[in-house]
């Protein structure tokens, strides 16, 4: 049975929604796709007709990326929220999600993307990362806060 499905999103694209009641603590599904070289995700991006700010990357932390667009799976359309009912794991290379609190069928999933980039943080960067999540704690961005 599954558990969830992904469609169109009112915050951003497509999204991932809870088809059955999720439980606290449950883990939904691994973050799939070819692994790669931060250097190797670059060129990807510089040569992909994305969206400004838009890829299907998750960085593992230790200079390598995994390319959700390259052997994925729905993972890749889990939206940002700053107020996220979701959280993932790294374990090595692999990265899970899991239910941060209870969920119910129709209920989007969220992470909290709190991305890093380098440099100033300029006014057209704020633009491009900027958060549509619409909840109460939104800090308008999708960035981790600078302390961070």
């Amino acid at each position: 049975m599954r558990r969830t499905a992904v469609h169109s999103s009112p915050v951003h694209g497509r999204g991932v929604f809870a088809l059955t009641p999720i439980t606290a603590g449950e883990v939904l599904f691994e973050y799939k796709g070819a692994l790669l070289s931060w250097k190797e995700a670059q060129r990807r991006y510089e040569r992909s007709a994305a969206e400004d700010g838009h890829t299907f990357f998750f960085d593992l932390g230790d200079g390598r990326m995994i390319d959700g667009g390259q052997g994925g799976n729905s993972a890749r359309w889990v939206n940002h929220s700053c107020a996220p009912n979701c959280e993932t794991e790294q374990k090595g290379s692999r990265v899970y999600f899991y239910a941060l609190r209870d969920i119910n069928p129709g209920e989007e999933l969220f992470i909290d993307y709190r991305l890093f980039v380098e440099g100033r943080r300029t006014r057209a960067l704020k633009k491009l990362y900027q958060c549509r999540c619409g909840s109460r704690q939104c800090r308008g961005t999708m960035l981790a806060p600078p302390d961070h």
